[in-house]
């Protein structure tokens, strides 16, 4: 039985219901279940034979064997693993060293930690309530404003749903048909870009304001050097680098000196200086990737792909010479040595200045970002690059999660425990989600509530340009009293249909929703960011002011996907150049 009117009554109710506290996995399936008994109803047929409980089971086995759901899991186990192994402390610490000398020094490293740990975990509670209780009272004691403070957290906080490894690309993903893969790719950039413009406006914000963020005391920015660094400038030189060279040459006066174990070895020094070749060595190594990746490896892939002695039958032999092989435009080298060229020069300004304090830094930053550094890109790598599906690298996020507690012995046998009970708590309400917005989106069709909505939007005759603002406007709209997995779940497949009518990419259009979801986090009066960071700040802290803290990023938001609509090539250019347009 179709009734359109009924089916918008229906979609009205499920937003009142979920407002009012009601789980939205079974409220969702429990409405769907009364309403679609009522548009399956046959008075000749006994009820236990209404083919709405056909369809509950139809849906449920359809949730349960969607393979891109597998990850999930997966992805939720390395993030949690990392939470409860606390791995973030040293980390927040070597990066406020390092930008020790930036106005709002504790607030661009709250962001940066926060951007950094927001991509390692995809935990959005957990990562704003460690900051909260990591750098929250910090700031606050260094006379940081409290909304620069709280809204930094919230913020940035945030920003791991968005920059992959995502559980909500991946729920995008299942919902919506496309392959996760490419919508990793095109939300890389964005995610990035949009902590770039939060970082400007933090560091703008302390520029014309110096009072809301002040300088710190010196002894919040004094580098711990050990003693026999002191004592080796003194011997050597005073670039450090230089000095280990040249004792790797010549350790006899190194070897003399006192160091905290004994005296100094010539295995300390190997150490060290392979420690101060850190930041070469990477950005050596990126270059030479994104060279082979250009350059090499195409060229390499078309000549194992190419067919050797195939003939047509009854034709003579004929030498067809070697296969032409398109390298890359000319901009490529261009852009390549240029920034090469750039890359060359800082580094040269960098080990000019390579005085002790920088290599000690530069060693604490490789004791705590380098392994979950390393561990992030390695799960974005395979996947991005085609070596191992989502599923597989989101296994090996998760064994390297592990590693990296177990060696930092911060993983004992309750944290894991926990970890794990906290794992299938989430992706069990993930897959009920599923089942109770299959079976709400069907029954949401049979009634002709669907029909009715593309009906309406269709006779409106937008452009495809109205039709982006009309859809991204009701989903912000929807942001303030749903979350970011009611509108996925429920409303997102509502705009799906429409989207080949306007001719809209739909990775186009789900990354401008990703990237728009980062304000229903951020936007009264469900900010669930604020909560998670009240709960864990000083009782001075009021809603209010951790509110007034979060507004400019909204308008951040909105400004990035104004300019993401008017550059669609900063989330389709990866994606069209690593698997094709």
């Amino acid at each position: 039985m179709s009734d359109p009117f009924l089916g918008l009554t229906m979609l009205m109710l499920i937003v009142v219901v979920i407002i009012m506290g009601f789980p939205t996995a079974f409220t969702l399936m429990g409405l769907g279940m009364l309403f679609g008994f009522y548009a399956f109803y046959n008075p000749a047929e006994h009820w236990i034979d209404n083919r709405v409980f056909d369809l509950m089971v139809q849906r449920t086995y359809g949730a349960m064997t969607n393979d891109v759901l597998i990850s999930i899991p997966l992805f939720v186990l390395m993030g949690y693993v990392m939470e409860r192994g606390a791995l973030v402390d040293k980390m927040f610490y070597s990066i406020q060293l390092s930008f020790r000398r930036v106005p709002a020094s504790l607030a661009v490293a709250t962001l940066i930690v926060c951007t950094f740990w927001g991509i390692a975990s995809g935990l959005v509670g957990a990562v704003v309530v460690l900051m909260g209780v990591i750098a929250m009272n910090p700031m606050l004691r260094a006379g940081y404003d409290v909304k620069l403070a709280s809204g930094v957290i919230t913020a940035g906080g945030t920003l791991g749903i968005l920059i992959p490894p995502s559980v909500m690309i991946i729920v995008y993903a299942a919902v919506a048909g496309q392959s996760v893969v490419k919508l990793y790719a095109a939300a890389m950039f964005p995610g990035f870009f949009l902590a770039f413009l939060y970082l400007v406006y933090i560091l703008g914000w302390a520029a014309i304001n110096p009072k809301i963020a002040p300088a710190l005391p010196e002894e919040q920015t004094r580098v711990p050097v050990p003693a026999w660094m002191r004592s080796f400038q003194a011997v050597y030189s005073r670039n450090m680098l230089a000095g280990l060279l040249s004792a790797l040459v010549s350790p006899s006066k190194a070897m003399a000196l006192e160091a905290e174990e004994g005296r100094l070895t010539y295995w300390k020094l190997i150490k060290n200086a392979c420690a101060a070749l850190v930041p070469f060595s990477l950005t050596a190594f990126m270059l030479a990737l994104v060279w082979w990746y250009v350059v090499i490896h195409p060229q390499a892939s078309a000549e194992a792909e190419a067919p050797e002695g195939l003939e047509q039958l009854g034709a003579p032999a004929v030498d067809a010479g070697p296969a032409a092989i398109d390298g890359p435009a000319i901009s490529f080298y261009v852009w390549f040595g240029l920034v090469a060229a750039i890359a060359a020069a800082v580094l040269v300004r960098y080990y000019r200045n390579m005085t002790a304090d920088r290599l000690q830094v530069v060693k604490l930053l490789i004791s705590s970002v380098m392994p979950l550094g390393i561990l992030t890109i390695v799960v974005l790598a395979v996947i991005l690059f085609g070596i191992t599906t989502a599923t597989e690298s989101a296994a090996v996020g998760a064994a390297g999660a592990f590693l990296l507690a177990f060696q930092a012995r911060t993983l004992n046998w309750k944290r894991t425990k926990e970890a794990v009970f906290l794992t299938a708590k989430t992706t069990a309400m993930v897959c009920w989600l599923f089942v109770g917005s299959a079976l709400f989106s069907a029954v949401f069709a049979i009634l002709g509530g669907q029909a009715l909505i593309e009906q309406w939007v269709l006779a409106l005759d937008l452009t495809p340009v109205q039709f982006m603002i009309l859809s991204q406007a009701i989903i912000f709209i929807l942001g303030w009293p749903l979350e970011w997995t009611e509108i996925i779940i429920i409303f997102v497949p509502i705009f799906l249909p429409m989207l080949r009518h306007f001719d809209i990419d739909p990775v186009h259009w789900g990354v401008l929703v990703f990237v728009n979801l980062q304000a229903a986090f951020l936007s009264p009066p469900v900010a669930m960011s604020a909560y998670y960071l009240k709960g864990v700040s000083p009782p001075h802290v009021t809603l209010n002011q951790i509110f007034a803290g979060m507004m400019p990023y909204m308008l951040i938001v909105i400004l990035c996907m104004i300019l993401m609509y008017i550059w669609p090539g900063m989330a389709l250019w990866l994606p069209n150049y690593l698997y094709g347009g």
